[in-house]
């Protein structure tokens, strides 16, 4: 399984996955190919020991393979490495996902 890297605007702000209760702003991108997959602006405090977001920065950052009716396997939308799930309506508001 591959890993989110966070690469915020500020240069001497670098951080890896472990960065779950920080907010800055950013954007996450696969540990594998650097593709961009999350913006800051979508994550949210959940209790998971993983970030959590409600949305993709872009429509082709992820795939996604349905694996029951309340869960789908993410990959990275370019290099096809496993990125976790997306849980349908378990996002900080009723109606939205988390990542």
């Amino acid at each position: 399984m591959s890993f989110c890297r966070f690469f915020a605007f500020s240069p001497e702000i670098f951080a890896f996955l472990t960065y779950i209760d920080i907010f800055p702003a950013g954007i996450y991108v696969c540990s594998n190919c650097n593709h961009p997959l999350f913006s800051s602006r979508s994550k949210f405090a959940h209790s998971s020991p993983w970030p959590a977001f409600t949305e993709t920065l872009r429509e082709d950052s992820v795939t996604k393979l349905m694996e029951t009716l309340t869960a789908y396997k993410v990959l990275c939308g370019k290099c096809s490495s496993g990125l976790g799930h997306e849980f349908v309506n378990d996002g900080p508001v009723e109606g939205k996902s988390r990542f």
